[in-house]
């Protein structure tokens, strides 16, 4: 039976089984049974095709059960393609899919462990954790089958709750990422401190401004070597990729999923950073050789970011991902990153700020620059994109075609010059007939020519497109916690409120302002990088393209020097 559906983001199809979406659109689901994540259906233009699950919720009516959100499918349960229902409470959220059975193995090195798709990844808005995956805050939450409880939390502050007066209201959406990050029960004091924090993240003053403190072990991975394998004498196929970490220098092999895993770890930790998305999935052509290399491209990317990051490339998980080759050290290591207590608000326990001064109202003004500046840089990220990308179909179309008809009319003046024997100049006709044959041979240099430039761009537009579509939530939790501030600090003004918890709020949302801005100034960093090296890449890839269509030209040009 169809049903209606709301597009949560924007989907670019790559493919003629695929159709495009955009945020907000209304489409038909002809049924909510996904298949590897992906969904069948119809846009608002008439398009039929598949679109990520992940990206629509499935709109229901109020006497029924609440709508299906797919942002929220299990992810970390192999396997599994079912759903959960939103509660119609606003009170109660949900623990994430995380934490696995203690008998889900789901390793690699077993040949007789259970057939495992790759698990659906869920992000929330713009690519952070969903409702799924937020902090277990103190606010209750629905039990699912499969999870395990956690303790309730008692709040930071020594003073007991009974000592005090009115505290600050509580956001009544509570869904908002605000609230189901837990930076909110983390800016109020619900976040409870540990006895022992084994990780430390440091943030200094820079030139400018505050800045992560450098990996003091810096490395870097390649991404090589994407191989077709199978299990289950065949049954089975899967991609996997050998991963080699400069400061281990030993292979490690990974496939797809096991990326979605650690990807989906690092939303459910990283709160306040911005986590790089992987490549898309496809629902159809995963072993063809453009998919493969176009995702072996983009991982090269995506691995960059992580081991540039100060705080990513230290996280054990993502150490234990890149070196473990045991396939029971896998299952320890698996086991603790899932069973990691600071994820989500705790994470913020672990940062260590500068003692210098930072007034609210300028840091305040510094982020909704660098909300106005990602903006715009989003929109023309996604010009350019979209300009590359049509440039890339006149290539491997448009250009070659028209190159090719170019090619057979020279041919064909050269064929009729042949007609009448006693006047034919067969130096001239072979010269005409080879310079046909020229631009034929540029029409293909054309259609093989993005693979050298407009790809590497394309590649680098998309990591830039998802590391962006991070940022609103995180200027949301900043913008959250100012407000903490200020509620707090007048109802101190009026009494409501004892001065030693209102500076507490402030003192809390220091960490996410000077966390905001550390993050803001490596997206900086890394952009400068990153653009200048697309662009020197591109212009000598188009300066090498055009001197070989040249040198071609030339060649043909002194066939009637001697005429």
């Amino acid at each position: 039976m169809a049903l209606k559906a709301r597009a949560l983001y924007n989907f670019q199809s790559e493919n003629k089984e695929e159709i495009s979406i955009q945020e907000n659109e209304e489409l038909v689901i002809f049924s909510e049974n996904s298949l590897d994540g992906w969904l069948q259906g119809q846009n608002s233009r008439g398009e039929t095709g598949l679109f990520p699950a992940s990206y629509v919720e499935i709109l229901r009516s109020r006497s029924g059960s609440s709508y299906t959100d797919y942002t929220v499918s299990p992810v970390g349960s192999p396997g599994h393609d079912s759903f959960y229902t939103a509660s119609p409470n606003p009170g109660i959220s949900y623990q994430g899919s995380f934490e696995d059975d203690d008998d889900d193995d789901w390793d690699d090195w077993d040949d007789a462990c259970t057939v495992v798709e790759e698990p659906q990844r869920a992000p929330g808005t713009n690519g952070h954790p969903s409702p799924s995956l937020q902090y277990p805050s103190a606010y209750g939450r629905q039990q699912h089958a499969g999870y395990h409880p956690k303790p309730a939390l008692e709040r930071q502050d020594s003073m007991s709750s009974s000592k005090r007066g009115s505290v600050v209201g509580r956001n009544l959406n509570r869904f908002s990422c605000f609230v189901r990050s837990g930076v909110e029960a983390f800016i109020l004091g619900d976040v409870p401190l540990m006895s022992k924090i084994a990780e430390a993240y440091c943030i200094e003053m820079g030139s400018k401004g505050p800045q992560w403190r450098p990996n003091p072990h810096p490395f870097i991975c390649s991404v090589e070597d994407p191989t077709k394998q199978t299990k289950f004498k065949g049954i089975k196929s899967y991609i996997s990729y050998k991963l080699t970490p400069s400061n281990i220098n030993s292979p490690v092999y990974r496939r797809y999923k096991h990326f979605d895993w650690l990807y989906n770890r690092l939303l459910h930790k990283f709160t306040v950073i911005s986590v790089p998305h992987l490549p898309e999935k496809q629902a159809t052509g995963r072993f063809e050789e453009d998919f493969i290399e176009k995702r072996k491209r983009r991982l090269i990317l995506w691995m960059d970011h992580m081991t540039s990051h100060p705080v990513l490339s230290q996280y054990e998980g993502f150490q234990h991902f890149l070196s473990c080759r045991d396939e029971k050290q896998w299952k320890l290591g698996k086991r603790r990153a899932e069973k990691d207590e600071m994820v989500g608000a705790s994470f913020l326990l672990t940062i260590q700020i500068p003692t210098e001064h930072q007034d609210l109202q300028d840091v305040e003004d510094r982020v909704d620059a660098f909300k106005a500046f990602s903006k715009k840089m989003d929109d023309s990220v996604l010009q350019l994109t979209n300009v590359a990308s049509e440039l890339v179909r006149k290539h491997v179309g448009g250009f070659r075609k028209e190159f090719h008809k170019l090619g057979n009319a020279f041919q064909a003046i050269s064929h009729s010059f042949h007609m009448d024997p006693p006047y034919s100049l067969d130096a001239l006709n072979n010269a005409i007939s080879h310079t046909g044959k020229t631009y034929e041979t540029v029409g293909e240099m054309f259609a093989e020519q993005p693979k050298n430039d407009l790809f590497l761009m394309l590649d680098t537009l998309s990591l830039y497109q998802g590391l962006l579509s991070n940022f609103p939530d995180i200027i949301h939790l900043q913008k959250g916690a100012f407000a903490k501030v200020k509620e707090s600090q007048r109802m101190s003004d009026e009494g409501r409120m004892d001065q030693e918890e209102a500076d507490g709020i402030r003192k809390r949302c220091r960490v996410v302002g000077f966390a905001l801005q550390a993050e803001m100034n490596h997206f900086h960093e890394r952009r400068v990088a990153d653009f200048k090296r697309m662009m020197q890449s591109y212009l000598k890839q188009q300066i090498i393209f055009y001197q070989r269509v040249s040198q071609q030209l030339e060649k043909t040009l002194r066939m009637y020097d001697n005429l």
